[in-house]
């Protein structure tokens, strides 16, 4: 799991949620300090969803980051995240290290 692919999943779930009548993309927009412009084209695939606005935008539709990732991927993550920082990640995950470091 990469962090594209968690972007790539964000924006999917966003789309999802548009084309549901869940959200509109202008009032997403507003809240997270966008214009509605620039969040139709992170949706469209011609502008980038930022490290800065996805996180925005998770706070906003109260998302973790486990609910972006397989059932397979969050217990893996979840079970690294629960062992002791001294303890070494036997799946490599890049957030284990990094949060036990």
């Amino acid at each position: 799991m990469t962090f594209e692919i968690l972007r790539c999943r964000l924006i999917a779930q966003i789309r999802w949620r548009v084309q549901n009548g869940e959200l509109t993309e202008r009032r997403l927009a507003r809240t997270i300090g966008v214009s509605q412009s620039h969040m139709h084209n992170v949706l469209k695939g011609v502008r980038v969803l930022s490290p800065a606005m996805a996180d925005r935008i998770l706070q906003h539709l109260r998302i973790s980051l486990l609910e972006l990732c397989s059932e397979e991927e969050a217990r893996s993550l979840s079970k690294c995240l629960r062992q002791p920082a001294a303890a070494r990640c036997p799946h490599n995950h890049r957030a284990c290290t990094v949060i036990s470091a």
